[in-house]
């Protein structure tokens, strides 16, 4: 079935006594009730298929849980209370029975760079960082760290790179690594990193999946090779998602290719745009046909969807003038999210990548006079005027 098909009809429709909900209701009991003691401990066992509390199933959050997997083409899946709780139990899933050492791209969400330097690596993994985009570089620091994971995105946050998943996979297979990988700017109508050979896909569906900035959650979506430690690790410490929240995704799913294609043309106009205005010094957009990695896109991504996020430079502004602008801005919302309806605007320095010191921001090239620009659905020439006022 086309994503779009998916979208609408996985997870639904599941038999609740003599009748079918046409949408899954919120089930939020903690705890299921059977006629028997036999028939709970063969559902406690596995044995059955049943829910018996809410730390280990739900009705609602399964039926997510099998939506997103349908999406990703993946075999198993967790929703979890956040993205970066996703994000950790993945990484703890791919640790599982393997060396504790990362590689991790160099260019990742700042909380991503805590969590692996500030709980990882106290915890006693060791972790380095790569240029994920230049695979000799990559090879050398597998080589050398011996890892049992490689974390990357499938397009950088705030940069925008985007490294060739299938190439980095098989560097991760030959290396006995499994590979993490945050679909969360791409999402699947751009990229499915499973059917590229990655080991786990890891969303925060608090953005394009869910899509109305109603929703904090995540989701980690792996194969069946890593199934069994991933349920194990969701049983164990409990990170799930609650019934309103996966109830809430699941609505916003349904139209999510809907509103990523619209966000991505809007995107197309507004990196143009932006392009050619005299106060910007330079823009970050994965369609651009000068990208570093444009070779990789044209590869990986659909034909004319290159995502909805953007990154542009002011000329000779610093924190102050940065704040102008977004202070001038009059529909598009300041705010530190993304993948909402409305566009969004962010200050790297100041939100997304606040915790990492002025030195290892510059080192990842981002500077003082960077904006990220996350493109909604309203009408674009609404996007423009409101950029361009401000820019004014």
């Amino acid at each position: 079935m086309n994503i779009h098909t998916k979208a609408v009809h996985s997870g639904d429709r599941k038999r609740t006594g003599a009748y079918v909900p046409v949408t899954t209701p919120i089930h939020t009991a903690t705890s299921f009730f059977y006629e028997t003691a036999e028939q709970l401990d063969r559902v406690f066992g596995d044995v059955e298929k049943g829910y018996c509390y809410a730390r280990y199933d739900n009705p609602s959050t399964g039926a997510l849980e099998e939506l997103i997997c349908a999406l990703e083409g993946g075999d198993a899946a967790l929703a979890c209370a956040s993205g970066m709780a996703a994000l950790h139990t993945a990484i703890l899933s791919a640790l599982t029975d393997r060396r504790r050492s990362i590689v991790a791209a160099d260019a990742l969400y700042g909380a991503t760079v805590g969590l692996l330097m500030n709980v990882f690596e106290p915890s006693g993994a060791s972790v380095r960082f790569a240029d994920i985009c230049d695979l000799g570089a990559l090879r050398a620091a597998v080589a050398e760290a011996r890892p049992g994971c490689i974390v990357m995105e499938s397009i950088s946050n705030p940069l925008l790179r985007v490294g060739e998943i299938d190439a980095v996979a098989a560097i991760a297979n030959d290396a006995g690594a499994a590979l993490v990988v945050d679909n969360t700017f791409a999402t699947p109508l751009l990229v499915r990193p499973l059917e590229l050979g990655a080991h786990f896909s890891v969303h925060s569906v608090t953005k394009y999946l869910a899509g109305h900035g109603d929703v904090l959650g995540g989701a980690v979506v792996t194969n069946s090779a890593h199934a069994e430690s991933l349920r194990f690790l969701g049983r164990t410490i409990g990170p799930v998602l609650g019934p309103f929240e996966s109830y809430l995704t699941m609505r916003g799913i349904k139209t999510f290719p809907l509103r990523m294609e619209r966000q991505c043309a809007n995107a197309c106009r507004v990196a143009a745009w932006l392009a050619g205005h005299p106060r910007v010094a330079r823009v970050y957009f994965t369609g651009d046909p000068r990208h570093p990695d444009a070779a990789a896109i044209r590869r990986l991504f659909p034909p004319n969807l290159y995502g909805a996020m953007i990154s542009f430079e002011i000329k000779g502004a610093g924190r102050e003038e940065v704040f102008r602008f977004m202070d001038a801005l009059e529909m598009i919302v300041r705010a530190t999210s993304l993948g909402d309806v409305h566009s969004m605007v962010l200050y790297p320095a100041m939100s997304s990548h606040r915790s990492l010191s002025p030195k290892h921001r510059a080192r990842m090239g981002i500077g003082d006079n960077l904006v990220r620009l996350s493109v909604g659905i309203e009408a674009p020439e609404d996007i423009v005027a409101d950029l361009e006022k401000a820019l004014a």
